[in-house]
C-alpha cells in the first residue's frame, strides 16, 4: 500500500511563503499608471514585440517602464507589485523616451479592460 503525501509541508509554505515574498520588494514609489494593447496604432508595426525583445502575448502579467525608472531598478524582468491589481508583473517593455515616471500595464487586446484602466495614480513595489 502506498503511503499518503503528508500536507504539512503546503500548509507551513502556504503559510509562511507569503510574507518572505512581500518582504522581497525593497522599493516603492507613486506613479501614473497607464494601459495599452497590442494593436499597431498603440505599438507600431510589431504589436506583440517588446522593446527589449521579448513577445507579448495576451494574458501575460507585463508593463512598460518609462526609461527614467530603469536606473531605479526597473529593468528588464524585474518583478513589480501595482496597486489595486493582483498578481505580479514583469518588466518587459519600454516606454517612449517623453514619459516619466509612467507604467504602462499590457492588456493583450482587451481595448475596453484598457479604457476602463484610463490614467490613474498607482503605488508600486519592486
Amino acid at each position: 500500500m502506498k503511503r499518503a503525501t503528508p500536507i504539512w509541508p503546503l500548509i507551513l509554505t502556504c503559510l509562511f511563503a507569503a510574507p518572505l515574498i512581500a518582504a522581497s520588494y525593497e522599493h516603492s514609489l507613486i506613479v501614473t499608471a497607464t494601459a495599452y494593447n497590442s494593436f499597431p496604432e498603440q505599438t507600431g508595426d510589431q504589436p506583440n514585440l517588446a522593446a527589449w525583445g521579448d513577445s507579448l502575448i495576451p494574458g501575460i502579467q507585463a508593463i512598460a517602464v518609462s526609461r527614467d525608472l530603469i536606473p531605479l531598478g526597473l529593468d528588464h524582468r524585474t518583478s513589480v507589485l501595482i496597486e489595486g491589481v493582483s498578481g505580479e508583473f514583469l518588466v518587459l517593455d519600454k516606454m517612449n523616451k517623453r514619459w516619466k515616471k509612467r507604467i504602462d500595464i499590457y492588456m493583450g487586446d482587451d481595448l475596453e479592460a484598457a479604457r476602463v484602466w484610463g490614467k490613474r495614480q498607482v503605488e508600486i513595489r519592486w
